[in-house]
């Protein structure tokens, strides 16, 4: 039994997800958490909230409320939407915690004792009316380049051009609209990731695990030259910065951290909220001297953050000088978009994780996101590949076969398992074939190729029909009941597997299948499993209501109507 430690990528606090952010994160984790777990392993699988920043602070103020009471709001509905997806979060923890606090402080101190922090001054801009410095973001004006008049500081929507904000004409803050604003001095600390450059180079090249769109994403970086980089702001609302006593740090007064240090951090606070919460151990996930040298740790992400996790989170750990658990194995997605167009939380653009509930239960969804997911290349959510993935995937193929096989064995076999009859050469082809769509849906699961382990899946549903039309119970039932026995027996003992099958991608439905042939066994098959006669003789069978309802021409129409769709 193997200890493997998974995280996926802390959604930001900033509302809830749409299902870009799903796709590309948290199902896969938890869909490899579950195939893991079914397997027998020892599985903690660790996510959370991000919660500090410029915008955290923004989107509180523009829902009325303090930013404290804000986060807490939204961690709740976050979880919540979570626990609908049937998201199996060991432990789903917030980055504001007392242990993420201590441990960035810590960190920050380890990185500077070993000479990896300094202070600089900086020039930024300030707003006198709202009495705090402006990240580039939040500094907006006419570009100097095009004379587009809401250019912000960092980069012009219209032209495309990178600017600084003092580049821009007119500037005002985009958080009160104040024109109101001057250049003046602040301090920093920075966090000298070019010194720790060839120590990271040489980290990455020893993770031979890593799948090709992380490594290349990491030597990217890499090759074009790491800079140090700022882990402070001047915010209120963060991880604040101390001195050696604990107490403010002269000359950085009022100063937190930057959340792209304190975030990655909070991986392994949350393993700490979670030891605390169940009475575990935390340190022997997370230290290598207190035996989380036999852990395997895996990472899931969408492609633009892996930069962070690559370079600057592994900076924090090796420059620490501490023996701490570093990434085994990071499986990096691209986007989801929607139709040709990107999802947006900000603009509301797409469907979100509440609203796809308030449509069709959440294996409709995992399935989708799983089996036409962007994990090699980005692809494009149309409510046709929806709907088609739903009706000839799930209802046509996996409902279908099990509806079919056990309502015939209520009807003519007194509902239960039926006796008699010997397997012969149809059930030896069909045992031979399914060990072999096992072995693939097994391999590829393992190798975290989510759409190919989704194609073995609905292989084998397919050879679960096939040989129903071959086997033709109801045909042989005329003639020859011990052979219609035969074919029926075999049928629910697929039902059984196809139930184990299910649990990584479909877990709410997996337990329904189950449950029309009494069976308790949802651990993960192996190819030479004796599934043919898991079931009892005699048990008894009872057909479950419609597992997959089809999506009709009608309804794409109305929710097209509703969300958007066929736009650029």
């Amino acid at each position: 039994m193997a200890r493997i430690l998974i995280t996926s990528a802390l959604p930001y606090i900033n509302g809830i997800k749409h299902l870009g952010n799903l796709a590309g994160s948290m199902l896969p984790a938890d869909v490899w958490a579950r195939f893991k777990r079914a397997q027998g392993h020892d599985v903690l699988y660790i996510c959370a909230t991000d919660e500090h920043g410029t915008p955290a602070e923004l989107a509180a103020a523009a829902a009325g409320q303090d930013v404290r009471t804000y986060c807490d709001e939204q961690h709740a509905i976050q979880k919540r939407a979570g626990d609908a997806f049937g998201l199996s979060y060991d432990w789903f923890g917030r980055s504001s915690s007392d242990a993420n606090r201590r441990l960035t402080q810590h960190f920050a101190a380890a990185l500077e004792a070993n000479g990896f922090i300094e202070e600089r001054v900086d020039r930024m801009i300030y707003s006198v009316d709202d009495a705090r410095f402006l990240p580039d973001r939040y500094v907006e004006g006419t570009c100097p380049h095009c004379a587009y008049e809401k250019a912000r500081g960092d980069q012009c929507d219209n032209c495309g051009r990178l600017l600084d904000p003092t580049d821009l004409i007119n500037p005002y803050s985009a958080v009160s609209g104040s024109r109101n604003l001057e250049v003046r001095d602040t301090r920093h600390l920075y966090l000298l990731q070019t010194k720790l450059a060839d120590r990271i180079r040489a980290w990455v090249d020893s993770r031979t695990d890593w799948q090709p769109l992380a490594r290349s994403i990491a030597f990217k970086h890499l090759d074009e030259g790491l800079i140090d980089r700022g882990i402070t702001r001047d915010l209120k609302w963060g991880v604040p910065v101390v001195g050696p006593d604990g107490g403010p740090r002269p000359g950085l007064e009022g100063k937190v951290f930057y959340v792209w240090f304190d975030a990655p951090i909070e991986y392994i606070a949350a393993t700490e909220e979670w030891a605390t919460a169940t009475g575990g151990s935390w340190r022997d996930w997370w230290r290598l001297d207190e035996g989380a040298d036999d852990v395997r740790y895996v990472q899931f992400m969408g492609k633009d953050n892996v930069a962070c996790h690559t370079v600057s989170f592994p900076a924090t750990l090796l420059g620490s000088g501490e023996p701490w658990k570093t990434v085994d194995t990071l499986k990096a997605f691209n986007w989801l978009n929607w139709y040709g167009g990107k999802f947006s939380t900000s603009q509301g653009r797409g469907v979100f994780m509440d609203q796809a509930l308030e449509l069709l239960p959440a294996d409709y969804w995992r399935w989708y996101l799983t089996a036409y997911g962007p994990e090699h290349a980005d692809a494009a959510f149309t409510w046709e590949t929806f709907q088609g993935a739903v009706n000839k995937d799930l209802a046509d193929v996996l409902g279908n076969f099990v509806n079919r096989i056990v309502k015939f064995a209520e009807s003519k076999f007194d509902g239960v398992v039926p006796s008699g009859g010997t397997p012969g050469p149809v059930e030896a082809k069909l045992e031979a074939d399914m060990a072999a769509v096992l072995a693939e849906a097994t391999a590829q699961f393992e190798a975290m190729e989510f759409r190919k382990g989704a194609q073995a899946l609905r292989a084998a549903w397919v050879l679960g029909n096939e040989y129903l039309q071959e086997a033709a119970p109801w045909t042989a039932l005329r003639t020859d009941r011990d052979r219609a026995a035969v074919g029926v027996r075999t049928g629910l003992n697929l039902v059984a597997l196809f139930a184990r099958l299910a649990v990584p991608v479909l877990p709410f439905t997996a337990g329904r299948i189950a449950a029309t042939v009494g069976a308790n066994d949802l651990s993960w098959p192996a190819a030479d499993t004796g599934w043919t006669t898991a079931l009892p003789e005699g048990r008894p069978v009872q057909a479950p209501e419609v597992l997959f309802r089809k999506i009709e021409d009608a309804l794409v129409t109305e929710w097209a109507a509703r969300f958007g769709g066929g736009e650029g």
